[in-house]
């Protein structure tokens, strides 16, 4: 079937993905990813959850691309050509003895040559490579090829039910949530040598979708309650070989004390990148059960958390608008409030401004009263006094300067012209 960006960008936003894509032959998530090759923007599901609800929502733009044509091909599958028996049963035997699975999962290429290059950190400590685009994979030096191994075979396991595992996309709405290391959990926490150490983790959560559910992914080495000696200005295990082959005399001015050290063990966390959705499981392996006897498990219930973990963000969407909306009404009280005040204040100004007039245009009159009356009365006085007086009368009238009380009026300001309400 052949589409335009146009056409293809008019149906998805029209229609959820997982209803479109059936009619097109294909999945939810070969219909998202064809979407992003050809930059076209679809709606997510709080979209349609506004949309249900009867609530005001935005569809995304298309962005400017040539309108060039999508050939999308449904995936049907081909038939098998008839093989002998023995040649089938030959076949599948060779099957049988080599799998089809890639020896590495392209995530992980390369990614223990930047684990290593790490900050300096104590002996037993986690790494704290200097690259924060990683998989979201910690781990101590001792452990980081066992750890490296689990990731590699639950990411292969995720690949095989066509779930691909990758590191979310930088400036998206996906965050990582804070990992505990702790195998028991304490309510003291004393990792690091001053029980403060801070453990490294990626910038950008590792997440794969089931269909349009992202899932967010982290395994992580637990840590385990141990005792520490300091011994020689440092801190050693009190069962390593180290402080087991010292001398008695070489301990007697050492200390112990308690710490939270990585124990060989990992923990996985599966949780709801989404920021809002509160959804995590989490599995651990013992001394007796080794964490990749436990991939399948994890996958299964991976698959079928799909629902609840939708159910959760439609939930979120909803109560994130709802939260908008409570925050834009409350800032239309703030506005509404301080539009009140600036009114009130620019009438009080305003009223103040014309007492403080008047009160200058009452000393402007008596100024002008004086002399009208003083040139009234120059007009009785002899002829020899007179020119003195009229000068003495001019300086006086120079010096007082010309004081029109029109001139006060024209400059008081009302109080619309200072504030003009925006709700009235």
């Amino acid at each position: 079937m052949q589409l335009t960006r146009f056409e293809l960008y008019q149906q998805v936003c029209n229609r959820p993905l997982s209803k479109v894509a059936p009619e097109l032959g294909i999945s939810g998530t070969a219909l998202a990813a064809i979407c992003k090759g050809y930059q076209v923007p679809y709606p997510g599901s709080g979209y349609w959850t506004r949309i249900s609800l009867g609530l005001p929502a935005e569809l995304p733009a298309l962005p400017e691309a040539p309108d060039e044509i999508i050939e999308i091909t449904p995936s049907t599958q081909k038939p098998r050509s008839k093989r002998a028996p023995e040649e089938g049963s030959a076949r599948k035997t060779r099957r049988a003895a080599k799998p089809h699975r890639p020896a590495r999962h392209p995530l992980l290429f390369g990614v223990e040559e930047h684990l290593r290059k790490t900050r300096e950190v104590k002996e037993g400590e986690f790494l704290r490579p200097y690259k924060r685009i990683l998989p979201d994979l910690i781990s101590s030096e001792t452990a980081l090829h066992r750890a490296l191994a689990i990731a590699n075979d639950l990411y292969l396991a995720l690949d095989e039910q066509g779930y691909r595992v990758h590191i979310a996309q930088a400036g998206g709405d996906l965050h990582r949530i804070h990992v505990k290391e702790q195998e028991v959990e304490r309510k003291d926490r004393k990792y690091g040598c001053y029980h403060s150490g801070s453990i490294w983790a990626p910038d950008r959560p590792t997440v794969f979708y089931v269909d349009t559910v992202p899932i967010g992914l982290a395994l992580t080495e637990m840590t385990e309650r141990v005792t520490m000696r300091y011994l020689n200005g440092d801190y050693h295990r009190e069962d390593s070989r180290f402080i087991r082959s010292a001398k008695s005399w070489q301990l007697t001015h050492s200390w112990t004390t308690e710490q939270d050290m990585p124990c060989g063990r990992f923990r996985v966390i599966a949780y709801s990148p989404k920021k809002g959705v509160d959804w995590s499981v989490s599995w651990q392996e013992t001394e007796q059960e080794a964490l990749g006897t436990l991939i399948p498990k994890i996958v299964e219930t991976l698959k079928a958390a799909k629902d609840n973990v939708q159910r959760l963000m439609d939930a979120e969407d909803v109560a994130a608008a709802k939260r908008k909306k409570e925050r834009e009404e409350e800032w239309e009280r703030y506005l509404r409030q301080e539009d009140a005040r600036k009114t009130a204040q620019a009438l009080a100004d305003s009223q103040q401004q014309l007492a403080e007039i008047i009160e200058r245009w009452g000393k402007a009159m008596t100024v002008e009263r004086f002399f009208a009356d003083a040139e009234e009365r120059l007009k009785c006085t002899n002829d020899g006094g007179r020119q003195r007086l009229e000068e003495r009368l001019a300086l006086a009238k120079a010096m007082m300067g010309n004081a029109d009380p029109l001139d006060f009026i024209e400059n008081w300001v009302a109080p619309e012209e200072r504030h003009r309400s925006k709700f009235i």
